[in-house]
């Protein structure tokens, strides 16, 4: 048993796992084929209260907190399942209307996205902007009792699915601030691209948003003018942490599942497992996934204590990712040939894994994050 969670935390955590086991795991392969996850399954998601776990009642959410939040992140890693992009829409757009949107914003929009009837985007990235949100060109120009959005948007999760888009913006294409506007999907001048083709993560909807003089009314705006950037700042400590979060909970089942097939396989009359370079090899893996594990619920204590600072943070991501993708790699080797077909979950989770040191801010962004800190 963890210290970090309760009892609720372990009776929720039942009920996510018995959701996932029921709505998930048996069409997830078909999901990954037609690369999306159908809406009914968010309405579903949504009448069980496991969408915005963390947001309070009074928005519809299921007033829990980060240890909640976790348990979901963790149970959908656990399967692999990362791609249902339940994460993205609960823990990350929804805080953001939490954290800056208006009381009448949070009753409109908050409630529905708790229900799965609005899925919810984060668009941020553009083409060729890479990590530099203060590069983004998609301009806002104020027009009376509205603003006018034009511009690009890509790598968009659940971009496909969307019905609103809190979407990063400048009024002034010369200055690095950043406004927010949360733009419905229906709007006049709105499109969507088709879905990106990537090489993991297939059953996320990833897609292109395109914003043609949009008109966005005032009343849209989250937060204040030009303080976009701090608002996204201050988010990303526990947007980096859920991906630390993800790598230590599928690394954990890619090791059971390695070590169930290690012990059945026989090469040479013995089971894989009775060789020394196995035994050594997940010995040593389970060694630093153990100190990952003990990491990783020190940060998440601190995000439940709000005090998780933003190089913790980016710690969490860096070691979390780089370990996710390199005993993933050892794990595939010790399947064999098996290790590369798509059924074994492993190999599923090897490249699915790939896009954690990228997403989220690169490696070599957390890197620099906490080079600062260095005095």
């Amino acid at each position: 048993m963890r210290e970090i969670f309760r009892d609720d935390h372990n009776i929720f955590r039942e009920q996510v796992r018995r959701f996932i086991e029921r709505e998930i795991v048996p069409h997830h392969e078909r999901w990954e084929e037609e690369g999306v996850v159908p809406r009914e399954v968010w309405r579903r998601a949504g009448e069980e209260g496991l969408l915005c776990v963390g947001i309070p009642e009074q928005y519809g959410g299921g007033g829990g907190d980060r240890g909640h939040s976790a348990v979901m992140i963790e149970e959908l890693a656990r399967v692999n399942a990362t791609a249902v992009g339940f994460t993205t829409h609960s823990e990350i757009v929804a805080h953001y209307l939490l954290s800056y949107g208006t009381e009448a914003q949070k009753m409109r929009w908050l409630p529905a996205m708790a229900k799965g009837e609005i899925i919810a985007v984060i668009a941020m990235s553009e083409p060729g902007m890479g990590s530099d949100l203060r590069a983004m060109r998609t301009s806002a120009k104020l027009e009376g009792d509205h603003y006018i959005v034009h511009g690009a948007k890509t790598f968009i999760t659940n971009g496909i699915n969307a019905d609103l888009a809190v979407t990063a913006t400048k009024l002034n294409p010369d200055d690095k601030r950043l406004t927010l506007l949360c733009v419905e999907c229906d709007r006049p001048g709105f499109s969507k691209g088709k879905k990106l083709g990537k090489i993991g993560l297939r059953g996320q909807d990833t897609a292109e948003l395109f914003f043609d003089q949009v008109k966005v009314p005032v009343g849209n705006r989250l937060g204040e003018e030009n303080e976009g950037f701090k608002y996204l700042s201050n988010q990303l400590a526990w947007e980096r942490l859920i991906i630390g979060i993800r790598a230590a909970a599928s690394l954990e089942a890619m090791f059971d599942e390695t070590v169930a097939y290690t012990r059945e396989r026989r090469v040479f009359n013995q089971s894989v497992l009775d060789f020394q370079n196995s035994r050594f090899k997940l010995a040593e893996a389970k060694a630093q996934m153990t100190m990952l594990r003990v990491f990783i619920d020190h940060c998440l204590k601190l995000s439940m204590d709000d005090t998780l600072s933003a190089d913790v943070a980016a710690m969490a991501k860096l070691v979390g990712s780089e370990m996710q993708n390199k005993l993933l790699d050892e794990f595939l080797q010790l399947h064999g040939g098996y290790g590369f077909m798509n059924e074994y979950r492993v190999s599923r989770a090897w490249v699915d894994a790939r896009v954690a040191r990228i997403y989220g801010g690169t490696s070599e962004i957390m890197k620099e994050i906490i080079a600062r800190t260095i005095a």
